[in-house]
């Protein structure tokens, strides 16, 4: 259904995504600032994917980087030259119709209100990933597999001498590579629209409804608590403690560690981005792509990025099967840099698609 997005889907969106990223997709306050900036610029509109023709094109923006990056600098004049790049590269054949975000999180379930605002595109209720994920690839909705797609993105970030824009057409792992190491030389972030597809393709291979999903989550977080969101989603708190010891380092753009909880069954949290695993005592809790998300004593989600020693944390994990996953989470290929990273496996086994075909 086509709707205008306002003021009261704002908060909505921004803290059901802050659950939904299990410790990625950005700062709950960046998500609001970026949603009540949109809603100044113009009026973005939210369309489902059946108000499009199927052969309509969309395609995916996004914000690549490490989290804790604290030189990244982005603008919206540097989110609509994406878009602008970008549609000067497609084809007469697939028209640029609306725009999608890579993924669920607090500040990536709005991305693309910025630029529908300022272009008058529509926002597709569809993510690559109705959870966040920590690599391009996982956000292609499968189109690493086709030997004929040219992956085309449009990227630029940074402030002043470390600004950067560019287009790369390519392989879609080695344009990816590319904008993750641009992200790097910008400091820390760049702004991206990439990977045009036809509505129809990302309804089948994505997470349509994610948007509605996240802000449906979001209502019940702020009108009836935490636990009744965890109760919604058949989650459960796994683990409380204080964070005993924390490491965080930037390797090739990503945040990648490890949180520690003084628990007594010794819970640590390996993360690259987003949460990967929760493992006590040497027995493993939970793995991605289930949803692994670390609560506050308010009850608020808290970033990997922002975690601090001494902080008193819930760990609160969610069934694969309660979330909108693209087929991408069911490919192993695409977790054997993350398992190199970490050190150990956790690829879930292998499917032919995803819950959401």
């Amino acid at each position: 259904m086509k709707r205008r997005l306002t003021e009261d889907d704002v908060l909505a969106a921004v803290h059901g995504g802050a659950i939904l990223g299990g410790g990625g997709g950005g700062f709950t306050a960046d998500g609001i600032r970026a949603a009540r900036l949109a809603l100044s610029l113009g009026v973005p509109e939210l369309w489902s994917a059946d108000e499009f023709a199927a052969d309509a094109g969309t395609a995916t923006v996004a914000l690549v980087g490490a989290p804790s990056a604290l030189e990244m600098h982005l603008s919206p004049e540097h989110l609509a030259r994406t878009i602008e790049v970008l549609r000067g590269e497609m084809s007469q054949a697939m028209r640029l119709a609306c725009l999608h975000t890579n993924e669920s999180g607090a500040q990536t379930t709005v991305n693309g209100w910025i630029q529908a605002a300022m272009t008058g595109l529509p926002v597709l209720d569809l993510a690559c990933n109705g959870r966040a994920h920590p690599s391009s690839v996982m956000g292609a909705m499968g189109l690493h597999t086709d030997a004929d797609y040219v992956s085309i993105q449009a990227y630029a970030g940074g402030a002043e001498a470390r600004y950067l824009e560019g287009l790369t057409r390519g392989r879609l792992e080695q344009t990816s590579a590319l904008v993750r190491h641009a992200s790097v030389l910008a400091g820390g972030g760049v702004a991206v629209a990439r990977n045009p597809v036809s509505v129809g393709y990302a309804a089948r291979h994505g997470a349509p409804g994610a948007i509605s999903q996240a802000i449906e989550l979001g209502r019940l977080v702020l009108g009836s608590g935490i636990d009744a969101a965890v109760r919604h989603l058949d989650g459960r708190i796994v683990a409380e403690g204080v964070v005993q010891s924390y490491r965080c380092e930037r390797r090739e753009g990503l945040d990648v560690g490890v949180v520690a909880l003084d628990d007594a069954q010794g819970t640590e949290i390996p993360f690259i981005n987003e949460y990967m695993l929760v493992e006590q005592r040497g027995r493993r809790i939970a793995a991605f792509p289930e949803l692994i998300t670390t609560l506050d004593a308010s009850g608020a989600p808290v970033a990997s990025a922002d975690v601090r020693e001494g902080a008193r944390l819930r760990v609160l994990c969610v069934p694969r099967a309660r979330l909108l996953l693209s087929r991408t989470m069911f490919m192993p290929e695409l977790y054997q840099p993350l398992e190199a990273t970490l050190g150990r496996p956790f690829a879930p086994p292998a499917m032919s698609s995803g819950p959401t075909p």
